[in-house]
């Protein structure tokens, strides 16, 4: 394929942008294709995205049409792709396996094109094939597409190492220490969740994340906790909070109104961790810094009046 015949492909910046980010625009990139991404959501972005979303959609969902919408028209395909489960006990939000379907009848008056994957190792459709077969359908030889995913995932796999040793690391740093549970569409968003941590340092805490973890580690430990969750990325919280509980002086937990799965994995967070001083944030589109900053602070005095530290 030459260069003139390569499309441009748009990547909406949420939702599993922050899991899987790395990797799309790695294997993108390695097959020459050219990527734009949608800005950094902001509030322009969430307004725009809760206008079109359905009243019962959750927070980041609502983000993620705001993103979709600030691609259409500058690109030729958006990449959307359909992640449903990495294996029988590894289930993804059906938001996720749904997200396509969803925003092409949201968006089915526009000319834009979309273009997505599908990755569901219960069905024995594993992410090499998915990734495999999209680049056949952007016109791609299978040995290209193989060649590009399997250099991709290396390089994602290596970055994600170094990620999570430097916050391994970060546990034995001296100082309060706070395990900030959320996902990572929340807590990488820097409209609704960075602001979080960035307060949190600025009060003097150290704030360390439970998306960020050995997620082989926490999936056995999971078992442990719940052998009954099937939900990936809750799973892999979990399991980081069971590993880490006593490496930190408390625990926030930080969810997208209306989150079905964290509502109840929350829930018995707050149940299990008797002694530990927990915070539950639930942020809105309605929420804002100035309330949740207050809640913050509040927190802190609490552990450091627990600890015999002055307040």
């Amino acid at each position: 394929m030459n260069e003139a015949e390569k499309p441009t492909i748009g990547i909406p910046r949420a939702l599993l942008y922050h899991r899987y980010g790395n990797l799309w625009r790695g294997y993108f990139e390695n097959l020459g294709v050219k990527t734009i991404l949608s800005p950094i959501t902001n509030r322009e972005i969430l307004e725009t995205g809760s206008a079109l979303a359905m009243d019962e959609s959750c927070l980041s969902a609502k983000i993620y049409l705001g993103h979709v919408q600030a691609l259409i028209g500058k690109c030729d395909w958006i990449f959307i792709p359909r992640y449903s489960s990495l294996g029988r006990d590894a289930v993804f939000c059906t938001r996720f396996e749904g997200l396509y379907d969803q925003v092409r009848n949201v968006f089915r008056s526009r000319s834009q094109k979309f273009i997505s994957c599908d990755i569901d190792q219960r069905n024995k459709h594993s992410e090499q094939s998915a990734y495999e077969d999209l680049g056949k359908r952007l016109g791609f030889s299978g040995k290209e597409a193989a060649r590009a995913y399997a250099a991709a995932a290396k390089a994602d796999a290596r970055q994600w190492r170094e990620l999570v040793q430097k916050q391994e690391d970060a546990y034995r740093r001296p100082g309060m220490k706070i395990l900030v549970v959320g996902h990572s569409y929340i807590l990488s968003d820097p409209y609704i969740g960075k602001p979080i941590t960035d307060y949190l340092e600025k009060i003097g805490v150290f704030p360390l994340r439970a998306d960020v973890t050995d997620r082989n580690a926490a999936l056995r430990e999971s078992v442990n906790f719940s052998p009954t969750c099937r939900w990936l990325m809750s799973r892999e919280l979990i399991g980081s909070v069971t590993l880490h509980q006593d490496k930190v002086d408390g625990v926030i937990l930080l969810s997208a109104f209306p989150c079905g799965p964290d509502s109840m994995v929350n829930e018995m967070l707050t149940r299990r961790l008797s002694g530990m001083p927990v915070l539950n944030l639930v942020l809105d589109a309605q929420s804002g810094m100035a309330g949740v900053e207050t809640r913050l602070e509040s927190f802190v005095d609490i552990i450091r009046f627990k600890e015999g530290e002055p307040v």
